[in-house]
This record gives structure tokens, C-alpha cells and sequence, in this order.
């Protein structure tokens, strides 16, 4: 992988990171941390978290505000930033604190940093893969349920761009919504006369769609398991009315053929692989007592 540039929402939501850490902590701490209390309450403890493997990191938000619920006390050194590359070994920050909320707090912190790291390290492979030929790829909303927003951040650490966040911001009209409006260009009209403030997508599954929702412009057109030579022909008759409508291409996307995909001229490949099936980075916190 390559530490390339990436571009991370300005502003994290504070709020929803203590709500997602608080209910993390109820569900693994409960009643209290009966074996933490084998530990003397006043012994203090130090340590710090390493990668076992390369990856990019994410999370430090919600590690933070992990130890910050259990004891403000505790304090966090860190190493690397989000969308960091990290190598196999390295130290990404340090702890110190009273030793029982250390212990509490690790593995909900950790988990946290793990599954965020390995969105946003999956993320990363997409876009070097697709490096140099112009094509964005997207997330969809096959996130862990809860983590919706915390993903999406994820992804954009790995340089990857978010697709709509939820229902509520862009209208994408799939075949059940053409098949009640009676056509792909009815489907358009009618979303035209309610979308004032959100894009419109719509998806199409042969040329022959292609076309008509080609005629009717919508914002995006998602290209839905097209052959690559669908996709060039898509890409030639955009191109040839002008290139007003960005193109999408999904479906049998991997690693494995993602630069094909992206060679054909799309805009734009959604992974749905990046947010569903992440594999949590391995990370180890190592802990002294003083």
C-alpha cells in the first residue's frame, strides 16, 4: 500500500462518538469489571498499543473518549494520526493511568480501533488499486449496524469517498421504484418534482436503460453488474451527449478486477466489500504496572 493523501470529514460528531463508546461499554462492563478489582484500586499502570501488521489507522477518536468515560485521569500519548500508514511493529500511543479503568477500558477501546483501521485499510487497497486512472471509489451503506457514520469516516481515512450516508440524502431509484412509476423516465420525473436539496441516482441493469435514463439526465447513473464492454459503451454514448450524467459501476467488484473497472472510463465504483466485509486489524495493548 501506499501512504497516499486522504481527505477526512472536518469535523467528527462528538456526541454520537460518546453515545457509540457509552453503549460499548454497558454491553462489556455492565454491573462493573470484577476482575479489574483484583488490582489494587490505587495501583497506576502504563503501557501502550502496537500493529501486528501494516495497516491505516482509525479510531482515535473513540479510544480516546473510551478512557475518558472510564477515568478522565487516564492519559493518551498518540504516534500517528487518522489515515496514517502503519508498519508492522510500530507503536501508534501511550497510556498511563490508574490501572483498574486501564484494564476496563482495553478491549473496548481496541475494538474500536481495530474495526475502524480495517475499513479504512480496505478502503486504501481499493484506491491504490484504481491509482492513476481517474476513478473514485465509493462505500454503500452495507455498514455494521450502529456504526453507520463511524465507517464512513473510516473510509474516508483510507482516501476512498463516502456514497449517500443514509436514505435521507440522496434519492436512488432501483427497480422496484421504476417498476410502481411505470418506467426508468417516469421514475426520474417523479423524484425530480420532490429532490430540491438531494442528488438523484438512478440504476440500470442493460444498455437499453442505460439509454433511456441517459435521455431523462439524471445526477448519477449506477451501471449495475454491466460487462466491461457495457461499461465502455455507456462511457462512449455519455460522452458523446455531452458527459452530463456521472456514471456508477457495481457489482462483481473485488480487488481482482477493480482497475479493469475502473479503466473503462466510470466516475465512480461502489464496494460494498470495504464497510461489509472488514477484517479487524490486529493491534496489542501491553501493559506495565508501576
Amino acid at each position: 500500500m501506499h501512504d497516499g493523501a486522504n481527505a477526512r470529514p472536518a469535523v467528527l460528531n462528538p456526541e454520537q462518538i460518546a453515545a457509540q463508546v457509552a453503549a460499548a461499554l454497558l454491553e462489556d462492563v455492565g454491573s462493573g469489571d470484577v476482575t479489574a478489582t483484583l488490582v489494587p484500586a490505587a495501583q497506576s499502570a502504563h503501557g501502550n498499543v502496537v500493529t501486528r501488521e501494516e495497516a491505516v489507522l482509525c479510531g482515535r477518536a473513540w479510544a480516546v473518549e473510551t478512557f475518558r468515560q472510564l477515568d478522565p485521569a487516564i492519559q493518551l500519548k498518540w504516534h500517528a494520526d487518522d489515515g496514517a500508514l502503519l508498519q508492522p511493529g510500530q507503536k501508534i500511543f501511550e497510556l498511563a493511568g490508574p490501572a483498574r479503568p486501564v484494564l476496563t477500558g482495553e478491549r473496548t477501546a481496541l475494538n474500536f480501533l481495530q474495526l475502524l483501521s480495517g475499513t479504512a485499510t480496505e478502503a486504501r487497497k481499493f484506491v491504490n488499486a484504481v491509482a492513476g486512472t481517474g476513478c473514485t471509489i465509493l462505500d454503500t451503506r452495507k455498514t455494521v449496524p450502529g456504526l453507520r457514520l463511524a465507517q464512513k469516516y473510516a473510509v474516508e481515512c483510507g482516501g476512498a469517498r463516502n456514497h449517500r450516508l443514509g436514505l435521507y440524502d440522496m434519492i436512488l431509484i432501483k427497480e422496484n421504484h421504476i417498476a410502481k412509476a411505470g418506467s426508468i423516465s417516469a421514475a426520474i420525473a417523479s423524484a425530480r418534482r420532490v429532490a430540491t436539496n438531494v442528488k438523484i441516482e438512478i440504476e440500470v441493469e442493460s444498455l437499453a436503460e442505460f439509454d433511456e435514463a441517459l435521455a431523462a439526465t439524471p445526477d448519477i447513473i449506477m451501471l449495475d453488474d454491466f460487462t466491461h464492454a457495457e461499461l465502455r459503451m455507456a462511457v462512449e454514448r455519455s460522452n458523446a451527449g455531452g458527459r452530463r450524467v456521472a456514471l456508477e459501476a457495481s457489482g462483481g467488484v473485488n480487488l481482482q478486477t477493480v482497475r479493469a473497472i475502473a479503466e473503462t472510463g466510470v466516475d465512480y465504483i461502489s464496494v460494498g466489500a470495504i464497510t461489509k466485509h472488514v477484517r479487524a486489524i490486529d493491534l496489542s495493548l501491553r501493559i506495565g504496572f508501576d
